[in-house]
Parts: structure tokens; C-alpha cells; sequence
């Protein structure tokens, strides 16, 4: 049993396809069967069902590949540790960001990341919260930038910044004939739109919606937040949309208004999570400084949380 193998089987449990597993592991998909089918030999036992079209782990299977997790996770720290003591400032990041964030964030910090460490390789992974976050706890990530509260003991966590929300109205809607900052009051009696089960965002916004005695409007859910967007500019209903996700390189749409909220401003706070116990302990706080850094003029009306 070598790691390479490991490798294999857990590309497998992730993709649940032999021809996706083999393109992420960069070899033939003849190949990879081969070598999995070597490992179940060496080990007796079967790992994966093959059947036609529809990969299924075994029993033994799962607890194999969780395991797997674990080792390759130690393997790679390995490598990170002899990477980092040639060179503290080098090494490979991989970074985990959820989907309302990761687009509108990243044009502004990757940049400075890039000159500020320019032998830090930056592994960029954009999934929903709770995905970024069971990937961070087994070690398939380095970093985690995600909304609080995560209630996870194992993390540290290092506050970025504040993101305010701002009100996203159709162009010919009564609140769209001013530009000063409104009450989340004004959301009562509108048709609010939200994202879909899973994304942090809604969670969020239902919560300013509640505190504000205003309704989700029912039967529509958007999967992204172009798509809230889009039904904004329709005439569907109104929305709340993160500050970083209206301003450039995002370019301003002529049937969306947009208005401020008056204070206590609805907001988001947007925190960098890595285990306390992670090879890259004493530069993640250094890199966590340059994002908050760059993205500092952009949130909050350019104040530090």
C-alpha cells in the first residue's frame, strides 16, 4: 500500500466516477483502476461496487478512505514542513471560500497576496460553508474564509472584516427615487428574494428580515447571486445584496437600484479559520493580514471591525 493509491481510492469516494477520478489525479482511468484494484488485493477486502454507471463505496470502503483522509492530510504536512523550513515565506495554500464571497473578494487581495508572498502558491476552492468547513476539519484545506459564527474549538479564528448588506431594488420601484440610507424596515410587505437552502448568505439575510418583520417570497429561490440579481433587474422583488458584490470589477446594472441601510447597518462579519494545529501557523496570520489589509477601503465604509 503506497500513497499514491490512497490518493486514488479518495478521488474515487469524491467524484464517484472512475473517468472524473483518473482526469483529477492526472493518469489513464486504466490506470487507476489497476492500482485500486492492487490495493484491494493487498488488503483482501473490496473497496469500491462497481456497477455501470453508479460508484458505491463499501462498509470497509468508507472507513478505508476515511482514514486515507487523514494520512495523505499528514503526508502533504510532510512536504510543507521541509518546504517551509528551506523557506518560510514558500509553500503551497489551499484556501476554501464560500460562493457569495470567493468572486468579489479575491480580485482585490489576490493581487497584493501575490506581490507581498510570491512563493506562496495559492489553491483557490470555492464551496458552500459547510462543505469549506468539514474540509478545513480534515485537513483537505489550510485556511477557511467564511461568515461567523463557526462553532468549532479545533479552528482559530482571525476576524478579516465587517461586509454591510445594501438593499438591491428594480429600477422603477418607489424606494429606487433616492439614494440615502433606509430603514431594514422597508422590507416589510416586499417580496423578498433569497438564496437557496445551503448558502450562508440566505441564512443571513432571513435574519435581518426577521429582526425587520419582513417574509421570504415563496416559491422562488436562486441558486447564485447573479441570478438574485437578474430577478431583481426583472421586477421580481427585492433583495439584499454583500457591498463587495456591487462594487468593481462587478460592473453597476442600469435596472438595479441600490440603497444603503441606516444604522446599525445589516452586515456580515468574514473571519479566515485554520486549525490550531496547521504547519502554516505562524504565516497564515501574516497572509490573513494582507487580505485584511486590501480589503479594509472596500467594507464597513472603510472601517477596521
Amino acid at each position: 500500500m503506497n500513497l499514491r493509491e490512497l490518493r486514488y481510492l479518495v478521488a474515487v469516494a469524491d467524484h464517484r466516477h472512475f473517468g472524473r477520478a483518473a482526469e483529477a489525479c492526472f493518469v489513464s482511468q486504466p490506470t487507476l483502476s489497476t492500482q485500486l484494484k492492487k490495493l484491494e488485493r493487498e488488503l483482501g477486502v473490496e473497496l469500491v461496487e462497481r456497477n455501470p454507471g453508479h460508484i458505491v463505496l463499501t462498509p470497509a470502503g468508507e472507513q478505508v478512505v476515511a482514514r486515507a483522509r487523514v494520512v495523505l492530510s499528514e503526508a502533504d504536512d510532510i512536504v510543507d514542513i521541509a518546504t517551509r523550513a528551506k523557506d518560510p515565506e514558500a509553500g503551497s495554500l489551499r484556501i476554501g471560500l464560500f460562493p457569495t464571497l470567493a468572486p468579489y473578494l479575491l480580485p482585490h487581495v489576490v493581487p497584493a497576496l501575490h506581490r507581498r508572498y510570491p512563493k506562496v502558491e495559492l489553491l483557490l476552492v470555492e464551496d458552500k460553508t459547510e462543505v469549506v468547513h468539514q474540509q478545513l476539519r480534515e485537513g483537505a484545506l489550510d485556511v477557511g474564509v467564511l461568515a461567523l459564527p463557526v462553532a468549532d474549538d479545533h479552528l482559530h479564528v482571525e476576524v478579516l472584516f465587517d461586509e454591510h448588506f445594501v438593499l438591491a431594488v428594480p429600477s422603477d420601484h418607489r424606494l429606487a427615487t433616492d439614494d440615502g440610507p433606509v430603514d431594514p424596515s422597508v422590507l416589510v410587505g416586499q417580496d423578498v428574494l433569497l438564496l437557496e437552502e445551503g448558502h450562508c448568505l440566505r441564512d443571513q439575510a432571513l435574519a435581518v428580515c426577521r429582526l425587520a418583520g419582513a417574509e421570504e417570497r415563496t416559491g422562488f429561490r436562486a441558486t447564485s447571486l447573479e441570478t438574485l440579481r437578474q430577478m431583481v433587474a426583472a421586477g421580481v422583488g427585492v433583495t439584499l445584496l454583500p457591498e463587495l458584490a456591487v462594487q468593481p470589477p462587478v460592473p453597476p446594472s442600469p435596472d438595479v437600484h441600490l440603497r444603503p441601510f441606516s444604522a446599525p447597518v445589516p452586515s456580515r462579519r468574514i473571519a479566515a479559520l485554520w486549525r490550531r494545529t496547521s504547519v502554516y501557523a505562524d504565516l497564515l496570520p501574516r497572509i490573513a493580514s494582507v487580505v485584511r489589509d486590501s480589503a479594509r477601503p472596500l467594507v464597513g465604509r472603510g472601517e477596521a471591525p
